[in-house]
This record gives C-alpha cells, structure tokens and sequence, in this order.
C-alpha cells in the first residue's frame, strides 16, 4: 500500500530518493517523507504529495548525502498529516525507520514501552517498531541489525522495513513479510524499493527478498540477507530486471491511465508471445504441459481473487466451464480464507492478481496450499509473492502498470485466462475443433483488432461530456458480458466517484429498474452474439421509463442505436472474444468523465495500487 524507497552508496542521494518516491507514489500518497544522512541527520515529512514534499527542500546544504530512505504513505494507522507520514524517528533519535503493512499488535508493545518511559507522539504502529528496535539495543546491547531481528521476532503482522542508525552511517536494514521489497544491486551501492522501479534507471541487478528474510548492507562489509526464522545466512538470487524505464514515464499521455489503455495492442501481444504462434500452431504454455493430468483429473477449479482480478475470475468461470467442462468457483479471496472452505485434494485453486502481492490472496493460498490443493498462480509482477508460493502458474506480461485502476492489466488477464481455456478444451476434446480455430484466429488477431476499438477514442470523448453531472449509473450485461458491467461500474466508481452497479441485465426487473428515470444513464453491453434479443428487450424497458441508454453494440448494428442516446461499436467477433473488446470502451469512458470532472485519474482518492494488508 505505501511506498518504500532507499539507498546507500556514492551518489548523492537526494534525487534518487525523490525521483523513486515519484515512481511509488501510485502506492500510496497521503503523504510523504525522505532522511538523508551527511555527518547529520535531515528528515522532512509532510501531508500531500512527493511535489509537497521536494517544495520543502528549498537549502542545497539539505540535500547533501550518499544514504537515505523515504517513503509515500497510504493511510492505516491514524489520518494523513505530518505527525504520522514516515520516516518515523526514535525516542533518542538515533533509529529512523519507514514501513508498509500492519502490525496487529502494536498496542501491547506500546503499553510495555510507555512503562519504560516511551513518549509517542504519533497514531501509527511503525512508531512503535522504530522504538522497540531502540530499546532492545539498548537493553541487549546489540546492533541495528540483530535488534531488527529481536524486534520482529516478537510482532505480528505485515511489514516491509527499512532502518537507519545514525550511530552506524555506514548501514542500512531492512525485512519483509506479507509486503514487497526490493533491492538494486550497484557497483558498491544498494537501492531500495517496495518495486524495481525507484531504481530501473540505476541498475538491473535485483534481489526480491522473500516473506521471513532480513538484509543488512554495509558499505564496507557489502550485503547479507538472513532468514529469520532459523537466523540463518542465505545466498540470495540476483536476477536481471527486463522491464525499460520508458514503461513507467508517462511519455506523450496526460495520464498513466490514458497510456496503459492505449497499451493494450501491445501488452496483450507481449502475453501472448511464444504461447500463440499463429492460429495454425498449437498453443504452447508450459506450465499446462507440465501440470496437465493435474488439470484433466481437477475435480474443480476455484478461482481466488480481489477487486478487478476477481471480475476476470467471474468471466474464467464462463470460459472454462463452457471449454472444460469442470466445475468452476469463484471467491473474493477476502472471504474464501475467513468461511472455513472445503477444499480437497484434486482441487486446483487459481490465485488472480495484478501485483502478486495482495494480502488477502496471498493468506488464501496458504490456507489452500495446506488443506492439499494444487496452486496455479496468475499475476503481471515476475518475482512477486504470488509466484513463489504457487506450484506453477503463468505471467501475463502486461509491463508496468502505473495508473491505481487496473486496465491493461485486466485486459492481458482475462485474454490469458480465454488462451489457457482454448488449450485446455482443445486437448480435453471438450470443444468443437471448428470452433476452436475461429476463435484462435480471432485471439491471433486482438491486438489488431483492439487497435480499432481505440480509434473510438474521440467519441467516447464527446459522450463523456453529456454525463458529468450524472450521480449514478447503471452498467448491464447478459452472460460474458455480466462480468464487464460490473468491470466498467467499478472504474467508473474508482476513478470519478460516481457511484456504479453493474447488474446482469435479466435482474435488472429484480430491484434496479425502481431506480431508472430521466437522470439515471444506463450503459449496456449488447453485442450480437449470445442472448441479443433479450438485451434488447431490456433497453426497451429502460427506454419507456426514461432513461438515458449508452450501448456497446457490434459494427452495424442499426435496432439498437434507434433505442439508444449513444451507441459505441467494437467489431463483430466470437462471444468469447466480445467481453475483451466491450471493455475496452469502458474503460475509455470512465477515464474522459473523471478526466473532465477535474478528478486525479492515476491517484484517485483512498485507495492504492497494491493492497497488501487486509
């Protein structure tokens, strides 16, 4: 949720620190606060964005130094001021320590340190940590290192740490468990960050520690990483980062948003490279090779997911159900690990998620992974903890994605997801062989035809501005369309504040009809392929009571845009293949209302990228 970033080598450490916490700042941006050390110490923090924060640095002296750390804060524990952004500093002042995640028992450590004469100042739990790791050093007589390790033997939670004692300049701490951190590998220098990007530009050599390991870097001793638990030393793996810093520039878009839906051609060509040659080859993904009895002898799959990965889930259970043949859940991973599950051997459970780091999933597939499941994860982030504690799984390569609403990310999901379902179906025998090269050669064509989608652009503009005013809507799909409106209603909701349901068009009579007259615009999915008729039908009832009807319609549909105030057309194509260019519209329109409305696409208020504490 919030944004680590660090360093310590040669260079001056002020823009990098800066420059990273830009880059974070889709983590969390409540507020935000750097240290840098140079004989002293400086720590400035504030409420507001990273550009509040560089205003404050306006004496060059300030910026001097070669170590520092800093952080972007979404709010947990008390409200966004100055007093609870990180870095948090000890009693003595000496320990400075910024961190991501909850720790859940931080009250009882408070009571224990107020005893001893602990003065608090702030509502945070990090607060705590940063003065328990100062008492242990005092009362162990340990240094920084050992006391971190101390210190997180006794809390319970989620974190990612980093730590700085101004006793030892030379040194740098840090731990994770539940949330991500990294560290950029230099020629006698370290960065860190809660991803690669802060240090994308510096180096390519990255370490992802895993949940229970500790790093201490010394600039004269060079870097160890521990395992808590057995405190025990390991040889960390150094891999090369792929990933180019013009992924995360916004380049000639006025949004990262704007960017990434105008990315997808690419990100869902990127996905697809070397697992669809062409649609006269197989499809060639390597992990269904290597699992596939697991697959064919599935009693069924379960799908575990949060926010937008859960709506791809919702339209996995149509594919695989309908090219399977097996049975299909799916689950908010929010609650799946809370009821108590049957989960059995010859259960596959699938984890979805963006970032591969989301808290909720991340506790779900422990609790599958030990009642005997079988775990095939799907997540865009390689290295991520998602891909570790999975069996197997598949990366869908969507490249960075920026802006806090999910849209090529999506997008590559639920194209993978269709791809997966085709090779699954094919080799089962469970798909008609016709049918599957149709829609095989449409898969080898999305990209393209997605490139046609996005020329609607412009008109999905000049729609926009017809409902900015607009308090609420209504987003209604039948079948593969259900799980898009509730896609659209929940971006549309994120991202410009208005509030969205998306509802299958049949239960539109089973209570949201009361809610249609002259200023309720309703945006409805009705391609020509699959239950047609019907969502006519279901316009036609929303047009008697006056509501304002948008329509995603196939290319040359003429019943529908007599019934509708809008209309937007995306290309004629199988009814698997709709639901991926329906929601490319979607997307576009949520953006262009929030945009004009004056809201903050990319950072939109209370919430944050990677949700990674419960």
């Amino acid at each position: 949720m919030c944004g680590i970033v660090g360093y310590i080598g040669n260079k001056p450490a002020y823009d990098i620190l800066i420059n990273g916490l830009k880059k974070l700042e889709y983590r969390g941006y409540d507020s935000s606060g750097i240290m840098i050390y140079k004989e002293k110490k400086i720590v400035k923090k504030t409420k507001g964005k990273v550009a509040d924060l560089e205003n404050l640095f306006t004496n060059s002296n300030e910026k001097k130094g070669n170590i520092g750390i800093g952080h972007t804060r979404w709010a947990t524990h008390g409200p966004p001021n100055k007093t609870n952004s990180h870095p948090h500093t000890s009693n003595s002042g000496e320990i400075t320590l910024v961190h991501n995640g909850i720790f859940e028992n931080y009250d009882s450590i408070k009571k224990v340190l107020i005893k001893k004469g602990y003065i608090f100042h702030s509502e945070t739990d990090s607060e705590v940590l940063v003065n328990l790791i100062e008492d242990i050093i005092k009362t162990k007589k340990v240094k920084l290192g050992k006391a971190v390790y101390y210190a997180l033997k006794q809390v319970v939670g989620a974190y990612a740490i980093v730590v700085f004692d101004s006793k030892n300049p030379k040194e740098i701490v840090g731990a994770r468990l539940g949330s991500p951190l990294a560290i950029g590998v230099g020629d006698a220098e370290y960065y860190f960050g809660s991803d690669a990007t802060p240090f994308l530009e510096f180096t390519k050599s990255c370490i992802y520690l895993n949940d229970n390991e500790m790093f201490i870097v010394n600039l004269e001793k060079g870097l160890t990483v521990r395992e808590i638990e057995k405190d025990s030393i390991i040889d960390p793996f150094v891999q090369e980062l792929k990933q180019n810093i013009e992924e995360v520039e916004k380049g000639r878009y006025e949004h990262f948003m704007l960017k990434e839906i105008f990315e997808q051609p690419q990100s869902i060509t990127d996905t697809f490279r070397g697992r669809l040659i062409s649609a006269s080859h197989p499809i060639s993904i390597s992990s269904l090779k290597k699992y596939y009895e697991v697959f064919k002898n599935a009693n069924r799959i379960i799908f575990i997911s949060c926010g937008t990965s859960w709506h791809s889930s919702l339209l996995a259970e149509y594919y695989f159900e309908e090219l399977l043949r097996i049975p299909v859940e799916v689950e908010y991973a929010s609650e799946f690990r809370y009821r108590n599950p049957v989960i059995n051997k010859g259960d596959i459970v699938i984890p979805i998620s963006q970032s591969g780091e989301t808290a909720d999933t991340l506790a779900a597939i422990k609790m599958a992974k030990e009642k005997g499941a079988f775990l095939y994860g799907i997540c865009n982030v390689v290295g991520s903890s998602i891909a570790r504690e999975t069996h197997t799984g598949i990366y869908t390569h969507a490249g960075s994605e920026i802006g806090v609403a999910s849209t090529k990310a999506f997008s590559c999901q639920i194209s993978l997801l269709l791809l997966m379902a085709l090779s699954l179906g094919n080799k089962f025998g469970t798909i008609n062989q016709k049918r599957y090269l149709r829609i095989l050669k449409e898969l080898e064509n999305l990209p393209k035809t997605i490139e046609k989608v996005l020329k609607s652009n412009d008109i999905i503009e000049s729609i926009s501005e017809k409902y900015l005013d607009s308090q609420n809507f209504l987003y209604l799909g039948r079948g593969y369309h259900f799980p898009i409106a509730l896609e659209g209603a929940l971006k549309l909701k994120e991202i410009s504040y208005i509030h969205a349901e998306g509802y299958p068009a049949a239960e539109m009579k089973h209570g949201p009809i009361a809610l249609i007259d002259k200023n309720m615009p309703v945006v409805v999915i009705a391609t020509k392929k699959g239950n047609y008729h019907k969502v006519v039908s279901n316009i036609m009832e929303i047009k008697a009571r006056g509501g304002k009807i948008i329509a995603v319609v196939s290319e040359g549909d003429q019943e529908i845009e007599k019934l509708s105030d809008q209309i937007i057309e995306i290309p004629n194509c199988d009814e698997l293949i709709a639901p991926i260019l329906a929601n490319i519209p979607l997307q576009l329109l949520s953006y262009h209302i929030a945009n004009k409305k004056g809201c903050n696409v990319d950072q939109p208020r209370n919430l944050a990228k990677s949700v990674t504490v419960e």
